[in-house]
């Protein structure tokens, strides 16, 4: 897997060796050379490197492979873009909640990409529904919601997300209760669950 886009800078053309990765990066052009060269420099390099790139100065305590990290990023992001605005705005709902409470709680919900098809057996049929960019289609009708197919299929209210294996069924934890005696006292070592 290539972590660069190709492309030559007016100094490669010309066959020149190039001292710095400052230019290309500058004109948001990364080539596979420019970020194997990353590994060469040594941290001041690296750190002037972050100046250019973030126009602002390195955090004293990054440490040189982390530096190679991030100058190597935003090389790349400069060339290709970016995380979409909904990435963005996760990370920064995560960032805040940590700022506030020390501990992160994250949900992960895989996306649906158009044309997925999802494939659920329920008591003894196959179901499949295909992803669409607005919803979903089953049985040749459309649907905003996974949650009012399962119910179609079910007749019962289900988690679409749940009926169809998208997330994990958390089931409520359950503490078994003793079981009474004749004289309704508990008896010992018994539980109801067993």
């Amino acid at each position: 897997m290539s972590l660069a886009v190709r492309g030559t800078s007016a100094r490669q053309k010309s066959d020149e060796p190039s001292s710095s990765i400052g230019p290309a990066a500058n004109r948001q052009v990364v080539n596979e050379e420019a970020l194997s060269r990353l590994h060469m420099l040594d941290i001041g390099e690296l750190r002037q490197q972050w100046r250019g790139l973030y126009k602002t100065q390195a955090p004293p305590s990054f440490s040189r492979e982390l530096l190679v990290r991030a100058v190597a990023y935003r090389m790349q992001e400069l060339a290709r873009g970016g995380l979409r605005p909904e990435p963005q705005r996760q990370l920064r709902r995560i960032a805040q909640q940590f700022k506030e409470t020390g501990a992160v709680t994250v949900r992960t919900r895989p996306e649906l990409r158009p044309g997925t098809r999802l494939v659920r057996e329920w008591q003894g049929r196959t179901y499949d529904v295909l992803v669409l960019d607005d919803g979903f289609s089953w049985q040749g009708k459309r649907y905003r919601s996974l949650s009012a197919i399962a119910r179609k299929i079910t007749g019962t209210a289900w988690s679409g997300p749940l009926f169809f294996g998208l997330k994990p069924n958390r089931s409520t934890p359950r503490r078994s209760s003793p079981i009474k005696g004749p004289d309704d006292a508990p008896m010992a070592g018994s539980n109801a669950a067993g």
